[in-house]
């Protein structure tokens, strides 16, 4: 039990998938997911650095790696399910936050159980690191999403979780990193040859016209 219990649990990241209940060409587990999240906001907070914005790099980090820990005691929620409405999403985030809150002051020791009550808890808080958090989130699970259809996974959710994913996306646009992920990165996506492209990128290009 105690701390033991938490380098324990780690491992059982690695062993929730995203997306359970689906077929899949390439399974991603919750621990890839957090790596890659954290890479994908680290570039994206070198951009914002860049254009002179003030990052707490300490933040962001955490943010990142921590943003779906409590997925441990819930399991991953697939996206259009857990976002269908937002008391849905808000009852989501309740529970994950009562039992984040168990665990940790069941197995922390006292001196850091307010530090990780921090550390654990929704990220996605309208600071700056919070919006970065909240794109890079939504890039990887495009990128997850674009991967089934390009491999021509005939599940529909996938094209939801697409679409889904690229709207709060360019719900940022104001963002440099944003700017950049449009302009730069998204182009090459699509270029990428795949049967549904020319589907693919009509509702590209009208989810980013709506967002300006």
């Amino acid at each position: 039990m105690g701390i033991h219990h938490y380098f324990k649990s780690l491992s059982d990241m690695e062993k929730l998938y995203r997306c359970p209940g689906k077929f899949l060409y390439n399974e991603h587990t919750v621990a890839a997911h957090s790596f890659k999240v954290t890479k994908i906001a680290q570039f994206l907070g070198t951009v914002e650095e860049y254009h002179g914005k003030k990052l707490n790099w300490k933040s962001l980090y955490e943010k990142a790696l921590n943003h779906d820990y409590p997925e441990i005691f819930t399991g991953d929620i697939k996206t259009p399910v857990k976002y269908a409405s937002s008391e849905l999403n808000r009852l989501f985030s309740e529970v994950e936050e009562e039992m984040t809150h168990k665990f940790v002051t069941q197995e922390f020791p006292a001196a850091f159980q307010d530090i990780y009550l921090e550390r654990f808890k929704e990220g996605k808080d309208g600071s700056l690191e919070g919006n970065i958090l909240s794109v890079a989130d939504k890039i990887d699970l495009l990128y997850e999403s674009f991967g089934e259809i390009q491999k021509g996974n005939p599940e529909p959710i996938f094209l939801e979780i697409y679409q889904e994913a690229l709207t709060t996306i360019v719900k940022f646009n104001e963002m440099d990193c944003v700017k950049f992920f449009l302009d730069n990165v998204l182009p090459d996506m699509l270029a990428e040859k795949f049967i549904p492209q020319s589907e693919l990128s009509k509702i590209t290009q009208s989810l980013i016209a709506d967002g300006d």
